[in-house]
């Protein structure tokens, strides 16, 4: 005698679908943000003016939310899973949000602030860097957002360790004028 097949409740399977979705455009999304980016040319340091980046095309962002638990008000908030960076204003608004590529060296989920900037310098991997918005340390290496000068997203030397969570150009840009010294950094899983 066959025992009858039990059904799921709908939201059981509403949530796997969803999960399954969430995991599927993270990878794709993390796939097309990998390697060098052979049509982004070196540029300057930006200058007081409001013109646009010319060597910067403009992107969409993906709607993605703000992370729970990342805190309230003004704050740059990385996901350590996500490998995203959201830029939030004092209503919780998040301004802008994109993919980066961290370094070999992460910092711990809590809450941090910029301690210092410098406007460009070379990364312990070598790769010269601009836009360094610096918010903590671990394990001897410093930890910082930053751009590599000429656009590309290189993965770090094996061996080497690297605090930096790199970005592209107008992102980086974008970090630069909001995480001045003392702002908020939320760091999540």
């Amino acid at each position: 005698m066959s025992v009858p097949a039990r059904r799921l409740p709908s939201w059981v399977w509403v949530t796997g679908l969803t999960a399954a979705a969430l995991v599927g455009v993270t990878a794709l999304a993390a796939q097309a943000d990998q390697g060098a980016h052979p049509l982004a040319a070196p540029r300057k340091k930006p200058s007081a003016s409001a013109s646009p980046h010319p060597s910067a095309p403009p992107r969409k962002s993906a709607p993605v939310a703000v992370p729970d638990g990342s805190g309230t008000g003004r704050r740059i908030v990385y996901s350590l899973g996500l490998r995203r960076v959201w830029l939030v204003d004092a209503t919780g608004a998040a301004r802008r949000t994109f993919a980066v590529w961290p370094g070999t060296v992460s910092p711990a989920p809590g809450r941090y602030a910029v301690s210092s900037t410098d406007a460009s310098t070379t990364g312990t991997d070598g790769t010269k860097v601009e836009n360094i918005v610096y918010f903590t340390a671990r394990s001897g290496v410093y930890i910082a957002f930053s751009n590599a000068q000429d656009g590309s997203s290189p993965k770090p030397s094996a061996g080497a360790r690297t605090g930096a969570i790199r970005m592209h150009s107008a992102d980086g840009d974008a970090v630069w004028q909001f995480g001045s010294k003392g702002t908020a950094v939320s760091v999540v899983e």
